[in-house]
């Protein structure tokens, strides 16, 4: 099913708030070469940054309150799991929450 009016309003929202939160800085230094997801953390902000609005994403898509074809024609979620993806796997382990950050897992999965 194509995505919506309601979907294309969701989005520029989505993408003004991840604006206002730094998204870009954040998706910038999660890409960057020196980046290691190997040794990446949660105390890092950037990693934060980049878990949270992409599990917003990955939680609206999974409640059906936006179209997850239009998300995988914006974002490219299989591949800023692989970078953030095991921070997010490690705090999950340390929590003992399987649940952290499930959303965002399961969306990336389905771009694969």
């Amino acid at each position: 099913m194509a995505g919506t009016h309601q979907d294309a309003a969701l989005i520029v929202e989505l993408a003004q708030w991840g604006a206002m939160n730094g998204l870009a800085d954040a998706a910038g230094k999660v890409f960057s070469d020196d980046f290691d997801p190997d040794t990446a953390e949660l105390s890092d902000p950037a990693v934060r940054i980049v878990l949270g609005f992409n599990e917003t994403v990955g939680t609206l898509v999974k409640n059906d309150l936006l179209n997850r074809e239009l998300v995988y024609d914006w974002l490219w979620v299989a591949g800023t799991w692989d970078r953030v993806g095991p921070a997010a796997l490690r705090a999950r382990e340390a929590a003992g929450v399987d649940v952290l950050y499930e959303n965002f897992e399961a969306l990336a999965a389905g771009q694969r």
